[in-house]
């Protein structure tokens, strides 16, 4: 198949790229870009924490937030942590704060056709995007994000989407999406972090920058592998400090170039891919059962 696809097109991994600042610059244009994008609703700073058994669970969950794969590991199968998809820990508009999630449940989702609870919400986060398991309701894991989450939301109006909740959507592009063009975008705004492979990079054992594909990366059952997430997290969030910069064209072409490579299989597979694309992923927006450059994604997911 040609390099050009029909149009389809970052809970990250996390589409990212930067310029020659370190991890510690990166984090803290992260925090000034959370300061200056001033949502109607603001979390209490992270000071505000109070002491006690209390605060000690929000502290515990802001730890599994950004250090998932060490604070959880019995629920973690790749290298990434919750913050690779919810930046400035959790708190960044427009990046899918929990501060704007937490009051919208219980709510029906069509992902597994029923009304979740914010515990089934954040246990299907660890079985797709961590690409690990689930972890019990009730697990202290579950409850410490939940209280972490529950905290943030404080004063938030509940079953009120708030405004920089989610990804905003990033209009059709002018052109299909296409992975030659989306290859050249990676190559200039994204490689110097996530890597010329797109494996990421570490620092001590630890991603600093994480993979985009790959057995180290979200599976195909997360939502970034569709095309329409993960341009809108990519166009209002990255490259890293520096959201907004690209063009809805770029955004939708890296994001198909990020989307066509293999990642772990989806755990709803049950040992064929067409059922599984029938069942989880019929829609233009999922790559996976397709065929591209000759692949068919999805046959040979990396372990």
């Amino acid at each position: 198949m040609s390099t050009r696809l029909p149009v389809l097109l970052l809970a990250t991994l996390a589409l990212g790229a930067c310029t020659d600042h370190t991890p510690m610059d990166a984090h803290a244009a992260e925090a000034s870009a959370a300061a200056t994008k001033a949502p109607a609703f603001a979390p209490p700073p992270e000071s505000a924490i109070p002491e006690g058994p209390y605060g000690d669970m929000v502290r515990l969950g802001r730890e599994i937030f950004m250090h998932t794969r060490k604070a959880a590991p019995a629920y973690v199968g790749n290298g990434l942590a919750c913050v690779n998809c919810h930046l400035d820990a959790g708190r960044l508009a427009d990046s899918a704060p929990l501060w704007a999630a937490y009051g919208m449940y219980p709510q029906y989702r069509k992902k597994n056709h029923h009304v979740n609870s914010y515990g089934e919400r954040l246990q299907g986060c660890f079985m797709y995007s961590m690409n690990g398991k689930a972890p019990p309701l009730g697990d202290k894991v579950i409850l410490a994000l939940e209280t972490y989450s529950s905290w943030m939301a404080q004063g938030a109006p509940h079953g009120v989407k708030l405004e920089g909740a989610g990804y905003p959507k990033v209009s059709s592009p002018a052109k299909k999406p296409d992975y030659a063009r989306g290859q050249a975008v990676f190559a200039r705004d994204c490689a110097l972090c996530h890597g010329a492979d797109g494996q990421g990079q570490k620092v001590a054992g630890d991603y600093v920058f994480p993979p985009l594909w790959g057995p180290d990366s979200f599976n195909w059952g997360a939502g970034m592998h569709e095309l329409d997430k993960a341009s809108a997290f990519i166009k209002a969030n990255m490259p890293l400090s520096r959201g907004g910069s690209l063009s809805d064209q770029d955004a939708w072409d890296v994001a198909i170039f990020m989307d066509a490579h293999e990642r772990p299989q989806d755990p709803r597979y049950k040992g064929d891919v067409a059922a599984t694309r029938k069942a989880f992923h019929d829609t233009p927006m999922s790559l996976y059962g397709q065929r591209v450059n000759g692949h068919l994604l999805g046959s040979e997911p990396a372990h």
